[in-house]
Formats: structure tokens, sequence, C-alpha cells
């Protein structure tokens, strides 16, 4: 059957449309350049399952799921700012088991790049039939009539007037308790030098009520998000403000305790400290992805840890793991955002603001240290209760009872599973817990490993 017969306005290969047989996971820029380069365009159709010479042969159901996860895999970590997509699905045989499979890449508002290896970002344009990388002058022409996130001029002039929330909380940060001039502001590029306020600028302005600031909190009554909710708060508008409210929300859901100095006296201890959490929320707004539409910032504070969640794939080539504790390097996601914290000494120009957090914690155990959760799309900074005792709760439970305990609820995702252990590494976690119980038959997997949906379930003689 040829394409022409399931979709009758494909003729060939052009500015709107390509054939690929099967979409390669060992080298996806051959493909992924022809998603970024219709996104750079006015959008276009990439099917699946046809030949170059216009022959639908078709792909089954299966390998359809696999298609649409490996497309969401490089959509999440190479392809910035994430391009929306849509699927539909045509059958090519009378018993509709094999079928062409359309995704419908729709237009970006911003310069989409590809991002590969250790932080080199290729942008694609669509040519006739292919995508190639972009000229200098052509990136140019793109920018011109595309608007970032972040880093682009508006349209709205700078007036200190409009921005007195920001200039309040620089007062409180900043060591000389000064505002910034509009001379610095442009030394940091967030004031252009004609006097316009850069994209980021402007979520600090007063009165900004965009839906990319959200910040949604919840305090849960145990370890897991299957209790019940004991307080929770909804907070958006100018990033200051937003920042203000979320701390305040974490510090009245937080204890402070005593604990006995060496000369026999008392010191106070909070369940989090100070420094922490201003770092942990700080590093969450400066470099959540604000490029996907829908999404927000998540806090969670559990009887024993806080999860701060934010959107956006990790950026650095290794995992977190690899990287020795305190020596994270810094890779700014929003450049103007990070600028505008910077100017309010919010954050470490060095990139030490992950060893600050280390560094509050010094002098406890490993079971206490600050750590990353990386998954596809986000990333959960974790901090662990201070004042939390294990003896306090009913449950002196090993993790592999807890993991238990939990799946006799109902089936759950191997994140959830991990949440109520000690370990802050997915790895060591399945290395030392959930692959082990797998091998032993206590539990099992239900789906792909690698699919976001699968689950993990408990046999039927451990339910009992």
């Amino acid at each position: 059957m040829k394409i022409t017969e399931l979709f009758p306005d494909v003729i060939t290969e052009d500015m709107e449309c390509e054939f690929k047989a099967v979409l390669n996971s060992e080298n996806p820029v051959k493909w992924a350049k022809t998603i970024v380069g219709f996104a750079n365009s006015n959008g276009g159709i990439l099917f699946v399952g046809v030949s170059n010479d216009l022959e639908a042969f078709g792909i089954n159901l299966d390998e359809i799921d696999k298609t649409k996860n490996l497309v969401a895999q490089i959509n999440d970590r190479h392809i910035f700012p994430h391009v929306k997509l849509r699927y539909m699905m045509r059958s090519v045989d009378a018993n509709a088991e094999r079928f062409v499979l359309a995704i419908n890449v729709l237009p970006s508002e911003s310069i989409v790049r590809y991002r590969e290896g250790d932080f080199k970002e290729t942008v694609f344009v669509k040519g006739n039939g292919n995508a190639t990388p972009d000229t200098p002058e052509d990136i140019i022409s793109l920018s011109r009539r595309k608007f970032g996130v972040d880093n682009e001029t508006s349209e709205v002039l700078y007036i200190e007037t409009e921005w007195t929330g920001y200039a309040a909380l620089c007062r409180e940060f900043r060591k000389d308790s000064s505002e910034p001039t509009i001379k610095e502001l442009q030394n940091e590029e967030i004031v252009s030098k004609d006097g316009y306020a850069k994209t980021g600028f402007l979520m600090f302005k007063d009165g900004y009520d965009g839906d990319d600031t959200l910040v949604c909190c919840r305090l849960w009554r145990g370890k897991t998000k299957t209790g019940a909710v004991l307080d929770s708060g909804r907070f958006k508008g100018p990033l200051h403000t937003v920042f203000k409210e979320t701390l305040t929300f974490i510090e009245r859901n937080t204890k402070t305790g005593w604990k006995k100095t060496e000369n026999g006296g008392r010191e106070e201890i909070r369940s989090y400290p100070k420094e922490a959490l201003r770092e942990a929320l700080v590093n969450a707004i400066a470099h959540r992805d604000y490029s996907i539409a829908g999404t927000q910032i998540d806090v969670d504070i559990f009887s024993d840890r806080i999860d701060i969640v934010s959107p956006g794939s990790w950026l650095l080539p290794r995992p977190y793991e690899d990287y020795p504790i305190g020596s994270i390097p810094s890779v700014r996601r929003n450049t103007i955002i990070a600028a505008c914290l910077d100017v309010a000494n919010l954050m470490e120009r060095g990139g030490t603001g992950f060893q600050a957090m280390i560094n509050s914690y010094e002098g406890y155990g490993d079971d206490k240290q600050p750590g990353v959760l990386i998954y596809p799309g986000f990333l959960d900074l974790r901090l662990f209760d201070l004042l939390f005792q294990e003896e306090l709760y009913p449950e002196e439970l090993t993790d592999i009872d807890k993991v238990i305990e939990l799946l006799k609820e109902s089936p759950k995702s191997v994140k959830d599973l991990q949440a109520v252990t000690r370990f802050k590494s997915r790895s060591r976690f399945l290395a030392a817990i959930l692959n082990p119980m797998i091998e032993q038959g206590v539990v099992y997997r239900e789906g792909s490993a690698r699919s976001p949906t699968s689950v993990i379930k408990l046999k039927e003689k451990e339910q009992e």
C-alpha cells in the first residue's frame, strides 16, 4: 500500500512531511533533527512505517508503543524547549495489525535546539525532504521571529516603580540592604542597554500573573502520598512573592528542637537548616524548565523529609551519583532568572549553592545528607528532617518491609517505592532492594522497565 492511499494529500517528502521506516534508538539525532526542524518552521508530520519509495508497510502496536516512548524520551532529554506533538495511526491491512504512525509536530514559539554530549547544542531547520544545521544568519533570523522563555528582550520598559517587590527582595537579602541600580541590572543583562526588561525579569515584575511560576505545597501525614493531606497551598505570581510564600508554608509546617552541646548547654536545631531550604528552593526556581506548559514546582513535606520537585531534565553529562559530594558543576538553564537571583544575593555565582546545602548538614550521617533524584522530565531535590526519629512512629520496619507494606495497598511505581526507603539514588535502590525482591519472586514488574506506566506488584503469597 502506498502512503497516498492513507493520506491523499501526501505526495512526497517536502517541507512539511518526511518518511521513516523505523526510529533508531542508537542514533536518535538522525530522526530527531527532523522534529526540531519542523518545530523551527511551520510544523510538519513525520511518518513512521513508510519507506522512501512511499510504501506504507506499517509497524505493529508493540512497535508503536516503543516508538512513542522513544520520542517522548528524546524530546524530554535532548530537545529544548520541548516540542508539542500529536499522534495519529492508520491501519495498512484489513486485520488492523500494522499501522502507519503519524507524528504531527507543532511549530514552536521559541528557537528549538537539539542538545547532545557535553552541552553541545544544534539548531536544525527543515529543508525539502531533510533537516540541516542552521547557519548563524538563519539563527539570528529565527530569533527575531520567535520569543524565548528567559533571555529575549521584551517590549516592556523597565520602570523602578513597577518592580518594587523585587527591590524589597534585594533589600532583604543583600548584605548592604540596597536596591539594584539600573546600571547594575544592565551590566547583568537583565535589562537591555536601551532600558527594556528581559523576558525572565518580567517574572519578577509587580502584578505578574503567569501560570508558569506556580508552586504547589502539601503537608502529608506520613512518609508517602497515600496518607491524608494536612495542609496545602498554591502560590503563583511574581517569583519573589512565590519564593517567600513557599518558605513561609514550609516554616509553619516544620519543627524546631534542641540538642545538648559539649559544654552542657543547649543549642537550637531546626528540622531543616534555613540555608538548605533557601538554596533548594532557589535552585528549583532558577533551573526549572519554564518551556513545559502546564507544570509547576511541587513541594511535598513528609514526616521524615521534604521533596522539592521541578520540571526539567538533568543537564549535566553524567548522573548525579558520579559527582563527588559538593562538586556538582553549575549549569544554568535560565540565565536571566539566575542573574536576578544573583543580584538579590540569593544564588551562588560560583555554582556553590549545593555545597552550601551540604555544609548545613555537616556532622550528620549519610542517611541525612541532601540528594538529587533524577527522573525523565523532572528533578527531585530531597532534604531530610534532622529531628525525625523512627522510634516515634509505630512502623519500625526495614526498607523491604516498607516496600511490601506499601504494595499491599496497591501496585506502585518504582519512584513511589523508593520514596519510603532511605535510598536517595534510584540505581542503588534497584540494586539493593527491588531487583533482589524480583529475583526472589517476592514482587514482579508489570510492563517494560523503560515504560513510565510500568508498576511493581506483590506476588499473591506475599499479600497474605
